[in-house]
C-alpha cells in the first residue's frame, strides 16, 4: 500500500539557499496540507476550482520558485522522492495557476513529464498517497501525444470504482479523447496562437475546454 510522503520523511526536505525559493517541504505543506484523523490526504477542491484567489495565493508565495524551476535552477530537487513530486507540482500545476491563459502555463510540461517518467522509473509512486499520484500521473495527461494520454489513463485505471479518485480517472478518459479526435487540446490555440479549426470550434462552443 502506498505510504504518503510526510514533512517528517527521513529523506528531509530540499535546503533552503535563497531566501526568496521555497523547499520542497514547503511546497507539499502548501498543497497537500496536513493529514486528516485518519491519517489519510484528504482531497482539496481549490486544486481545480480554487479561481482566481487560488491563483494569487500561489503568485504570491511562490513566483520566485516557480521562474526559478523553469530556468533549471531546481533540478537538483528531482534527486529524491520528496524533491521529484514538489518539483512536478511547481513545473505542472503551478505554472497553470500563476500563468492562466498565458502560453507560459505550459513551459513546465516536457520538463515535469521528464520528472514523472523518473519518478516511475525509480519507484517512487509506491511511496505516495493516492493523492500525491494524482499528481505524478497529471503531466501525461496534460501531454497533446497519445502515448502519453494512453499511459494517463493505465496508471489512473484502478481508481475506476474509487470514490474520492473515480473522477480523475474519468478525465484522464475525456483527455484522451479530445487528443484521439484533434491531436491537441483546442482550448489551448488561443493561448498558443494557434488557429483554431471549424471542428474544434465546434467542440469548443458545445464542450468548453478542460
Amino acid at each position: 500500500m502506498a505510504e504518503l510522503i510526510r514533512r517528517s520523511s527521513p529523506e528531509g526536505r530540499v535546503k533552503r539557499g535563497r531566501p526568496d525559493i521555497a523547499t520542497s517541504g514547503d511546497i507539499l505543506e502548501f498543497w497537500f496540507g496536513a493529514p486528516d484523523a485518519s491519517g489519510t490526504l484528504p482531497f482539496r477542491s481549490d486544486w481545480f476550482n480554487g479561481g482566481d484567489a487560488f491563483d494569487a495565493r500561489i503568485r504570491a508565495r511562490f513566483l520566485p520558485t516557480l521562474e526559478a524551476a523553469l530556468a533549471g535552477e531546481c533540478a537538483h530537487w528531482a534527486d529524491q522522492a520528496e524533491g521529484t513530486l514538489a518539483l512536478l507540482l511547481v513545473l505542472d500545476q503551478f505554472t497553470r495557476n500563476v500563468f492562466r491563459r498565458n502560453a507560459r502555463a505550459f513551459a513546465g510540461d516536457a520538463m515535469a513529464r521528464a520528472l514523472a517518467e523518473r519518478l516511475l522509473a525509480q519507484g517512487w509512486q509506491r511511496a505516495l498517497a493516492p493523492v500525491q499520484q494524482v499528481f505524478a500521473y497529471l503531466p501525461f495527461e496534460h501531454a497533446e501525444t497519445l502515448a502519453d494520454q494512453d499511459r494517463a489513463v493505465a496508471l489512473t485505471s484502478g481508481w475506476r470504482n474509487d470514490p474520492t479518485l473515480a473522477d480523475c480517472h474519468d478525465y484522464a478518459l475525456r483527455h484522451r479523447e479530445v487528443i484521439r479526435r484533434f491531436g491537441r487540446f483546442p482550448h489551448r490555440n488561443a493561448a498558443l496562437g494557434r488557429d483554431t479549426t471549424t471542428r474544434e470550434a465546434a467542440y469548443l462552443a458545445e464542450h468548453g475546454g478542460f
